[in-house]
């Protein structure tokens, strides 16, 4: 029997469970237990597929991906709490044995927003496919996110002092990013919902100057020092020899001298990708038309949430060593300058989405005036 779309979203991520169980206790036992317990996970996986439609999944391989994706925030879920020890016997072995880099405070905190915030996502857009109605919205934000924390974790992992104790099972990492990347074509290659608005709306819209848009104003001057504390801490990564550039290392954020790694890819990320953005996302708010804002403010709202609550949880969390935790002197401004800093973005995303007219391609004169004497 086929169950519905978003049941069989909910049910699949639920099989991670006795499969992560199975799989942990069969290769515990001898010599030819892996094979067998490679036997186990394939099986898991075939259930997937008749959960969610089997053969029928042929017409919709978006959603068979999304399924996977969420068995796979299931796991992460799992050794999220096996490793904070809320629950055991479940992922060991294979944190210990495959993917050791799980067990930093990085690791840890990835592993939770992906087995809660990504799971949610999961669910939203596979209860939408069934329903045949547009997730391309939540998919754009599920897509910064997601590639924000692979990137991060993958390029930590490569430059980090724990970089020599990577296995075979890294390369493992490959296809599940080209799958992310194959999956981001579709969602972008997806028809956009365009609001229907009449010529004369959107020219009356665009027509407005910045003055008279006291909201975008105070959204451009966030998105300034946005961009200003992005370039900030982009130098400070880079070993700056300014005293502010220094005093903030040592005390305001020591965890960005952490020797992971994670911290200065991310902060270099920053620089390198999201300051750009910034600066065009100021230039789309200031003059019409810039039809490209609305899906990339979704995907950079999603990068940044993901990102600051890696950093944060990481700054604070036990398994980050004590020299490179947040001193506790400046915890509420260390909390409240990157909670502020994660807050831009997402209200760039939510001004595209509450008021599109403004980035919508220009109306053409003469089908407005057509209109206006129909």
């Amino acid at each position: 029997m086929q169950l519905p779309a978003g049941t069989a979203a909910l049910a699949a991520p639920l099989l991670a469970l006795p499969v992560a169980f199975g799989v942990s206790a069969v290769t515990s036992l001898d010599p030819p237990a892996p094979a067998l317990a490679t036997v186990l996970l394939l099986l898991g996986l075939v259930t997937l597929l008749i959960l969610t439609g089997g053969i029928g999944l042929v017409q919709n391989p978006l959603f068979c991906v999304l399924v996977v994706f969420s068995f796979v925030s299931a796991v992460d879920l799992l050794i999220a709490l096996e490793e904070d020890g809320i629950i055991s016997g479940f992922t060991e072995l294979y944190v210990r044995e495959g993917d050791p880099h799980l067990r930093t405070a990085h690791g840890l905190l990835t592993c939770y927003w992906d087995g809660s915030v990504h799971y949610g996502l999961y669910l939203a857009m596979a209860g939408a496919a069934g329903l045949r109605k547009s997730y391309r919205g939540l998919g754009l934000f599920w897509l910064g996110s997601l590639l924000m924390s692979a990137v991060v974790f993958l390029l930590g992992n490569l430059i980090g002092k724990y970089s020599h104790e990577l296995s075979p099972s890294f390369l493992l990492n490959l296809p599940y990013l080209l799958l992310l990347t194959w999956t981001g074509r579709r969602l972008f290659q997806q028809p956009r919902a365009l609001p229907s608005l009449s010529p004369e709306k959107i020219e009356e819209e665009q027509s407005k100057p910045l003055y008279r848009r006291p909201q975008d104003l105070l959204l451009i001057l966030i998105l300034i020092l946005t961009a200003a504390f992005t370039f900030f801490r982009g130098m400070v990564v880079l070993d700056c020899p300014a005293d502010s550039c220094f005093d903030y290392t040592y005390l305001h954020e020591p965890y960005l001298r952490d020797p992971v790694g994670y911290p200065k890819v991310q902060m270099l990320i920053y620089l390198f990708y999201l300051l750009p953005f910034l600066l065009l996302a100021i230039y789309g708010l200031a003059l019409p038309g810039c039809s490209w804002l609305p899906d990339w403010s979704l995907v950079f709202a999603g990068a940044v949430a993901q990102a600051q609550f890696a950093h944060l949880g990481s700054s604070l969390h036990s398994r980050t060593p004590f020299p490179y935790q947040t001193p506790e002197e400046v915890l509420w401004t260390f909390l409240l300058s990157n909670v502020l800093y994660a807050l831009g973005p997402q209200l760039l995303a939510l001004r595209c989405l509450r008021s599109p007219a403004f980035f919508l391609p220009p109306a053409n004169p003469g089908l407005a005036r057509a209109k206006k004497y129909q």
